[in-house]
C-alpha cells in the first residue's frame, strides 16, 4: 500500500497533536521526563504506604477493643443493633429541630456578633458607654459556662412567670445560644475589622466617604472574607451545643435519644444520636478547611484576601 506523503504528514501531525506542548513544538528533556517519572513514583509509594498503615492501624485497634475482657457486655449495651434500628427514626425526627436551631441561631448570631463587634470599634468618647457594654457583654458571656447560661434561661425565665414572655424551652434555649455564641462571633468579626491596615481607611475618607461608609464599604467586607474560617468553626460548635436545648425538655435528636434510653437501659439510641450529628458535622467542617485553603492560595499569590 502506497502512502502519499501529504497522508504521511497528516498523520504525523495527529500524533503530535496528542503530546504536551506539540503545537508549540516543545519536547520535554530527558530530565524533566526522569524528574515526572520520579514524582509519580513517589506519590504511589507514598500513597501505598498510607494506605497499609491506615489499614494495620485499624486492624490493631479492633484486634484491641474486642479483645477486651467486656466487649460483649459493651457491644450489646452500646452497639445494638436492634436498639438502633428502633432509635434511628426518632433521634433522626429530632435532629430535624437541632438543624433548624442552627440555622436560626447562626443567623441571629451573625448578626448580633456583628452589631457587638461595630459597638467596640466605634471611636470618639461619645461612644464610650456603648463600647463598654459591648466589652462587658462578650466578657461576661464568654467567660459564662454554656451550660449555665441554658439553665439560667431555660428553667429561671419560666420561674419569673412574666407577662408576655414564652416559656417554649426550644424559644429560650435558642436565644441561651445566641447569647453565648454572639459573644464569641463578636471577637472574631472584632479582630478582622482591626486587622484592617488604617490606611485603607484614611483612603476611604480622602475620597470624600463618611465615616460609615468607609467601614460599610471597605473596612467590613475585607474583615468578614479574613475571619471566614473561625467563623464557620464557631457554627461547627453551634451546630453540636444545639443537643444542650434538651435540658430543657426539648425533644431533638439527645433527648429523643435519652427517652428511649430512659425505657429500654440501652445506650445504643445515643451512638445513633452522636453519628447522626458527626454526619451532620463533616461536611462543615470539610467547607471549612476548603474555604482556609483557598484562602491561603490566594494570600500566597498575592490575591485579594
Amino acid at each position: 500500500m502506497t502512502v502519499t506523503k501529504e497522508e504521511s504528514g497528516q498523520e504525523g501531525a495527529d500524533d503530535k497533536g496528542d503530546m504536551p506542548g506539540a503545537g508549540d513544538g516543545y519536547v520535554p528533556s530527558p530530565r524533566r521526563l526522569e524528574r515526572e517519572r520520579y514524582k509519580t513514583a513517589r506519590a504511589r509509594r507514598a500513597t501505598a504506604i498510607a494506605a497499609l498503615s491506615t489499614l494495620v492501624t485499624g486492624v490493631v485497634l479492633y484486634l484491641v477493643v474486642v479483645s477486651a475482657p467486656g466487649w460483649q457486655v459493651t457491644k450489646e449495651t452500646f452497639f445494638s443493633g436492634q436498639y438502633a434500628r428502633e432509635a434511628f427514626p426518632k433521634v433522626l425526627e429530632g435532629l430535624w429541630l437541632n438543624v433548624r436551631l442552627l440555622l436560626v441561631c447562626g443567623a441571629a448570631v451573625i448578626v448580633l456578633g456583628m452589631l457587638i463587634a461595630v459597638a467596640r470599634t466605634l471611636r470618639g468618647p461619645v461612644f464610650f458607654p456603648l463600647r463598654v457594654l459591648a466589652a462587658a457583654y462578650t466578657d461576661f458571656f464568654r467567660g459564662l459556662p454554656l451550660i449555665i447560661n441554658l439553665i439560667i434561661v431555660v428553667l429561671g425565665v419560666p420561674a419569673l412567670r412574666l407577662q408576655g414572655v414564652t416559656v417554649d424551652p426550644v424559644l429560650l434555649g435558642g436565644t441561651a445560644l445566641t447569647l453565648t455564641y454572639s459573644a464569641y462571633v463578636a471577637e472574631v468579626f472584632r479582630a478582622g475589622i482591626e486587622s484592617v491596615h488604617p490606611s485603607q481607611r484614611a483612603a476611604a475618607r480622602s475620597l470624600g466617604l463618611s465615616n460609615r461608609q468607609a467601614l460599610r464599604y471597605v473596612v467590613l467586607p475585607q474583615a468578614v472574607r479574613r475571619q471566614v474560617p473561625p467563623l464557620l468553626n464557631d457554627l461547627v460548635s453551634l451546630q453540636k451545643d444545639t443537643g444542650l436545648v434538651s435540658i430543657g425538655g426539648a425533644i431533638d435528636a439527645v433527648r429523643a435519644a435519652d427517652i428511649i434510653e430512659g425505657r429500654s437501659l440501652n445506650f445504643t439510641p445515643y451512638i445513633v444520636a452522636g453519628l447522626l450529628f458527626v454526619a451532620l458535622t463533616i461536611p462543615m467542617t470539610r467547607f471549612t478547611d476548603w474555604v482556609t485553603a483557598r484562602m491561603d492560595r490566594r494570600r500566597a499569590q498575592g490575591g485579594t484576601i
